[in-house]
């Protein structure tokens, strides 16, 4: 796996990419984890995996254990496959990539938000209140099984 975690990097800098992102789908009983983005916020309101930003010298497992761990307070135990990719522009105007990956963590419950206003275990099979590019990977999760 390592191996093409470093593909992705190689081929997101050859692309020009300034800004590497990790998003984890977190699934229990059929039902997917979102996060509300505070309504002050870059992109206020919408709904979003947990995710967040590669530091420098971070792997993108590394950062995907990190990011779910400080936003929800979950303690990611593995890995799942990679799902997709997206790009965007941040809020800082950086051209941004975001790789998305299904993790599994220890336990659903009790999740400690400290970036978000709200969460909800959204059923898979619903419609989801989130972006274009987020429902194109939950759709690519969905037909991955």
């Amino acid at each position: 796996m390592t191996t093409h975690l470093e593909d992705l990097t190689t081929e997101a800098e050859r692309d020009g990419v300034q800004q590497l992102v990790v998003g984890a789908v977190v699934e229990h009983d059929g039902r997917i984890l979102l996060l509300r983005r505070p309504g002050n916020d870059f992109m206020g309101g919408i709904w979003e995996l947990p995710s967040g930003k590669v530091e420098p010298g971070e792997r993108l497992d590394q950062a995907l254990a990190r990011e779910v761990a400080e936003e929800t307070g979950l303690h990611v135990t593995g890995i799942g496959h990679y799902i997709d990719s997206f790009d965007y522009r941040s809020g800082s105007g950086k051209h941004s990539r975001q790789f998305n990956f299904a993790v599994e963590c220890a336990a659903p419950e009790p999740v400690r938000l400290t970036e978000h206003d709200a969460y909800t275990w959204t059923p898979l099979t619903e419609e989801s209140p989130v972006t274009d590019a987020i429902r194109q990977t939950l759709t690519a999760y969905r037909n991955a099984d």
